[in-house]
């Protein structure tokens, strides 16, 4: 006979979990001993939400469920964010909550939540172990279902007194599985649109953000010589500095991809989820738009396309790329003008002194201090466009920003992660002050990892984002402005070293200072949004239009 809590550890180990994020409590005790004589490591963190966005970020960079756990109650309630984070990002996660004894309790309703139905909205599978025996068979479900795609949030509940029982249940082995492949009359229809097309262009979203789909692209635009641009969570799929890159879609119109897209009469969605921002919105009748993606479209009344091909999409790429020939009659012309007009703009203002610092400049400098295999991590804030926008990825998952959720707060605790599975990428967190202070106590956690980390406070002493938008809007200034504390004292008295750049021209120097010093380093920025109203709702607009 097996100990409930020794045989759950042994499927997590069977599924080849490497680590557990999150914090326990006294209805995890059984569950937390199993874990202490277990090859798994446990990264206890200062907030349960805080692991939740590690563990979500695991599964995002390695495509394996990342594990975390919580007590009943509260701390269950605090991964519902969390939860939402990776399912909508299609991010594989595992939650393992605690719960009171189920057979007999002395402590009534005290802390007990319906768990399992609270985040049945927000997961792909919910169920609460009612029986040791069931065990293996709930863990194998819960982690096929959280990285079959689409990935997504799944869920476990362990009473206190089902993890203390005893089974001879036996582990499950993982079965064979194979993704289903497109359809021979799909891949026909598909490759005759763009064989016919005058000025195909192709998209890649969140979904082509898989090393073998990345690959069969490589492949494809090697051979086709079709542009290409992406959403904000299909960044690095493609090599964002060769001469087919046409951008990205940061906002939903009126940039210089977008006069691209204007022009395209055939755009090939690879990966597309309407989950994200639009990238851009569809009008009835100027395009075909062919939807390559592992499910059918998910229509609504900005994405809608004529042929969908659905299945592997690595695998469908590569049988597109096999039907298809370079056709005489593309003609990409327009496209090379737009990419210059967007080129030379990209280069505005990365050399920009003010002080505060414009984001184009920080962005010019981080990409700058940068490998192209190193990792940059997005909280949320206006400062995300930008990124988006401007810093051009070599790599895919080297800008990690959320386009799905969307939530502040995640930027910290992403980069943690990030570091523990790329220990030997540097690793910078991008944070506007009002979502640094979200999480900022998973600095400590960061300090008694003995991680190398460089975090960027970005500071105006406000929501930023909405204060902007507040603005555009033509609302008088409101409930936006903040005080923020010391966040060189703040840092050091983590444990971290705290710094300040004086002037523009030290930001860049310190940076590389910072990832070249071993231990964790915060930099703290004031940032000025002053003008990006005007750059983003009239200036790009007005110089896109100009493209001829």
């Amino acid at each position: 006979m097996t100990k409930a809590s020794d045989l759950f550890v042994a499927t997590l180990e069977a599924e080849g979990v490497e680590y557990v994020f999150g914090i326990p409590g006294e209805e995890n005790l059984d569950l937390l001993e199993s874990l202490r004589d277990s090859k798994i490591a446990l990264v206890l963190t200062r907030h349960e939400q805080a692991a939740g966005f590690m563990a979500a970020t695991y599964g995002r960079l390695t495509g394996k469920a990342g594990v975390c756990l919580s007590t009943l109650g509260p701390g269950a309630t605090n991964l519902v964010t969390a939860a939402a984070y990776a399912q909508l990002g299609a991010m594989p996660m595992l939650m393992i909550t605690g719960q009171k004894p189920i057979r007999t309790s002395k402590q009534g309703q005290f802390q007990i939540v319906d768990v399992v139905d609270t985040l049945r909205p927000l997961t792909k599978y919910t169920r609460q172990l009612v029986s040791a025996d069931s065990i293996p068979g709930r863990v194998r479900e819960a982690v096929r279902r959280a990285e079959e795609e689409r990935p997504g949030a799944t869920h476990l509940e362990l009473p206190q007194d089902i993890a203390g029982d005893d089974t001879d249940a036996r582990l499950i082995p993982r079965s064979l599985s194979r993704r289903p492949l497109a359809e021979h009359k799909a891949i026909a229809a598909a490759a005759h649109a763009i064989a016919g097309a005058k000025r195909p262009l192709l998209m890649l979203g969140a979904g082509a953000n898989r090393k073998t789909t990345a690959k069969m692209l490589c492949t494809f635009v090697d051979k086709l010589k079709i542009p290409f641009f992406s959403t904000q969570m299909g960044k690095g799929v493609l090599d964002e500095t060769a001469p087919l890159w046409l951008g990205n879609a940061a906002l939903s119109d009126h940039d210089f991809v977008h006069r691209a897209i204007d022009a395209a009469d055939c755009i090939i969605n690879i990966g597309h989820d309407v989950v994200e921002k639009p990238p851009f919105f569809m009008r009835e009748g100027r395009r075909t738009v062919i939807h390559v993606n592992y499910d059918g479209a998910e229509v609504d009344p900005v994405y809608f396309p004529q042929i969908e091909v659905v299945g592997d999409i690595a695998n469908a790429v590569w049988q597109l790329a096999e039907a298809l020939e370079p056709q005489p009659h593309w003609d990409f012309a327009f496209f090379e003008r737009v990419r210059a007009a967007m080129l030379e703009h990209l280069g505005d203002r990365a050399d920009d002194d003010r002080f505060p610092m414009a984001s184009q400049r920080i962005v010019a400098d981080v990409a700058a201090a940068l490998g192209p295999e190193d990792i940059v991590c997005l909280d949320n804030g206006l400062y995300k466009i930008w990124f988006a926008r401007n810093f051009r990825c070599r790599q895919p998952n080297t800008l990690l920003l959320d386009n799905a959720l969307a939530t502040m707060g995640a930027g910290l605790p992403s980069a943690i992660a990030a570091r523990i599975v790329h220990p030997d990428r540097k690793v910078v967190a991008v944070c506007g002050d009002g979502g640094f202070m979200m999480n900022s106590q998973e600095l400590e956690t960061a300090v008694r990892l003995g991680i190398d980390l460089t975090v960027l406070v970005l500071r105006d002493d406000a929501y930023g984002m909405i204060k902007w938008k507040q603005k555009h809007e033509n609302y008088p200034n409101f409930g936006m402005d903040l005080g923020n504390p010391d966040f060189v004292k703040y840092a050091e008295a983590y444990g971290a070293r705290g710094h300040r750049p004086r002037s523009a021209d030290e930001f860049l120097p310190l940076l590389r200072t910072a990832l070249d010093t071993p231990g964790i380093d915060l930099i703290d920025v004031p940032l000025d949004y002053g003008d990006d109203d005007r750059i983003l709702n009239q200036d790009i607009p007005r110089l896109s239009a100009a493209v001829r």
